[in-house]
């Protein structure tokens, strides 16, 4: 496995796998790997001939009084776990090679960042898509699999891909769950046992959107108070609950079957997000 600092060494080793004939699959990533994002790179090895995975903490999509300075940093960890995933290739910059000191470009979007983690997070996703464009200039990859826990985030990667013409594929991979139903995350190692035991909140308020569809109910703004009502009753700090369509991110007023229930909220001082396509 190949370990890469820079980004003219990713690009070179890329174009080198593309004139030998190979496709490259790529998984962004900031580190503190799980089984979730294990997950996305099989999902990349079954579509690729080779694996890149980058692992960088990307300062600009962090606010001011975000978590940059302590997110988890485990990079012998994760070189270990992507040797023994097969991946090809680890891309592991520093800031000062992806962001120069008088770096003045970035990508903005503007139809579906404005709600949900957009709107509890201003700047977030300018940051998520000025790193992600760089990232697939960097490592040119054929196939980029992101995991469907960000749903957003994956929504609005795929709009720019179509929107700047970005020559490859976007791959949306399944949530990985614990087995009690807590979504993976990197910030699920913030959590105490009773902020964890919160947490399962969450996906139990998804349930309850799942349950409203399967019975027909219609009314989301009712479905949506119930899920509010659930996470508060677990003692979660509500950030927003939402039923939304699944393209435009817009919140439904009638419940339907294919629509995406999304859901943010507090444990302590721990923000967690989920969603589930009902």
């Amino acid at each position: 496995m190949e370990v890469i600092i820079t980004p003219e060494e990713m690009q070179g080793w890329s174009r080198q796998q593309h004139r030998t004939g190979l496709t490259v699959g790529l998984v962004p990533t900031m580190g503190c790997l799980h089984e979730g994002h294990l997950s996305l790179i099989d999902t990349a090895a079954t579509r690729c001939d080779v694996v890149v995975v980058s692992l960088f903490v990307n300062p600009t999509q962090f606010g001011p009084n975000e978590d940059f300075a302590k997110y988890p940093r485990t990079v012998e960890e994760d070189l270990a776990r992507c040797r023994e995933r097969g991946v090809a290739a680890v891309f592991l910059p520093q800031a000062a090679v992806m962001y120069a000191g008088d770096a003045s470009v970035s990508v903005v979007e503007e139809g579906l960042s404005g709600r949900w983690c957009g709107a509890s997070r201003p700047g977030h996703f300018n940051g998520v898509c000025t790193v992600v464009a760089k990232l697939f200039n960097i490592a040119l990859p054929d196939v980029a699999v992101f995991g469907q826990k960000d749903y957003q985030q994956a929504a609005i990667i795929k709009r720019m891909v179509r929107d700047l013409n970005f020559p490859l594929e976007v791959v949306v991979a399944p949530i990985i769950r614990d087995d009690d139903g807590l979504a993976k995350s990197s910030r699920n190692g913030y959590l105490s046992v009773a902020e964890r035991e919160m947490g399962l909140g969450l996906s139990r308020a998804l349930g309850l959107a799942r349950a409203a569809v399967a019975t027909g109910e219609s009314d989301a703004g009712e479905v949506v108070r119930r899920m509010r009502q659930h996470l508060t009753e677990a003692g979660l700090r509500v950030d927003y609950v939402g039923i939304a369509d699944v393209e435009t991110l817009e919140p439904v007023s009638v419940l339907a079957a294919g629509q995406v229930a999304l859901v943010a909220a507090y444990a302590g001082k721990t923000r967690l997000i989920d969603n589930t396509i009902l």
